[in-house]
């Protein structure tokens, strides 16, 4: 069995961050989301992994590597434009050949894996498995109407969804999906879908099967999410920060508070401060005289000094220094500047890329 990962999207819903990164590379809990596909897959035995990539394809090879640091062998597959996850498919045919395959979209994160889940693939042999979750807004993904436990009908975005199940960002074919490939047109906004694919197969008789995952004991945060705005990546470095286990690493000074699951990499230091967790202090971060909330993490290189911070995503090598009030539900991207003028008479000046938002109080 082989993978395939997506991870050429233009990330539009994440600039001004992603003008100059890829989406798949933003951290969570410091790690690049592309870094969780790429080990829930191996983690399922599968390690002969194909990664489609675009605009960003150099940033992502020099971050990835040849896949050796994850125990897998990586090809590195270029899409000529994003049309769409069926167009990829067919991208990566070669790669393919006639394995079955599992596909997932580099910018998602599934909590507790896809062990189970590949393992009911090769079980069951179905011509396609789906992943799905229930939203509260699925006109923003693709949907998927049942009828005693079977798919009948999948629709891509649609203005009045007929169903709350939601395609989940990673899907499991054998090769009939090539054919079902063939046999579709693109769509509307000029992309191959593969939902209309997934829907080729299910007319033509092929055996699509669904898979619904649930929230773990009705917990409050979800076992899925597609990383693709500000408010859901916040929410999954929520997830995946509930999960880590503590680990002290760097150096604490005096006038320290730990409270909680906080975890303090390599070469970090420490003074004067409030972490409260769950949080993660990158490497060779300085905190000083500062307050640090929990959900938050602070990449590798950054200072943050006289400034409170909570339930945000701080880059590598940005400063944030002498700042009123409480920084909350942000993120802030590369080597940023943060910070107070010490002239008068005092004033908002800011240098804001395109499509940033800002909300001043």
């Amino acid at each position: 069995m082989k993978a395939l990962i997506l991870s050429g999207g233009k990330g539009t819903r994440l600039r001004p961050i992603t003008h100059t990164s890829a989406k798949q590379l933003v951290p969570i809990a410091n790690k690049p989301i592309l870094f969780y596909a790429i080990e829930a897959i191996v983690a399922a035995g599968v390690r002969d992994i194909g990664i489609i990539t675009g605009e960003t394809a150099d940033e992502v090879e020099a971050a990835v590597g040849d896949g050796a640091r994850f125990g897998a062998e990586i090809t590195y597959i270029n899409q000529s434009a994003p049309l769409g996850l069926a167009h990829a498919v067919l991208t990566a045919r070669s790669f393919l050949g006639e394995d079955p395959f599992v596909m997932y979209l580099g910018d998602n994160l599934i909590r507790q894996g896809i062990v189970p889940i590949v393992q009911r693939f090769k079980d069951s042999t179905p011509d396609a498995l789906i992943l799905l979750a229930r939203v509260p807004e699925p006109q923003h993904f693709g949907v998927a109407e049942l009828e005693d436990g079977k798919v009948t009908r999948l629709v891509e975005k649609p203005a009045e969804p007929t169903s709350n199940l939601a395609l989940v960002g990673v899907y499991l074919f054998n090769h009939n999906v090539f054919a079902a490939i063939d046999a579709i047109e693109y769509s509307a906004r000029g992309e191959l879908e593969i939902t209309d694919a997934i829907q080729n197969m299910i007319d033509s008789g092929r055996r699509v099967e669904p898979h619904l995952i649930v929230e773990p004991h009705q917990a409050m945060v979800a076992t899925w999410k597609d990383t693709g705005r500000l408010e859901d990546m916040l929410e999954a470095n929520r997830i995946v920060l509930d999960d880590l286990p503590p680990r002290m690493e760097g150096t604490i000074g005096a006038g320290v508070r730990l409270d909680g699951k906080v975890i303090l990499e390599k070469g970090c230091t420490l003074q004067n401060c409030t972490v409260r967790g769950p949080a993660i202090i990158g490497e060779s971060t300085h905190i000083d005289d500062a307050y640090i909330g929990p959900y938050t993490s602070i990449y590798h290189g950054c200072t943050i000094r006289n400034a409170e911070l909570e339930h945000s995503i701080v880059l590598e090598n940005s400063v944030i220094e002498d700042v009123d009030g409480k920084i909350e539900s942000s993120l802030i991207g590369k080597e940023c500047r943060i910070g107070r003028s010490p002239l008068r008479p005092r004033a908002f000046k800011l240098m804001i890329g395109d499509h940033s938002r800002v909300e001043l109080r």
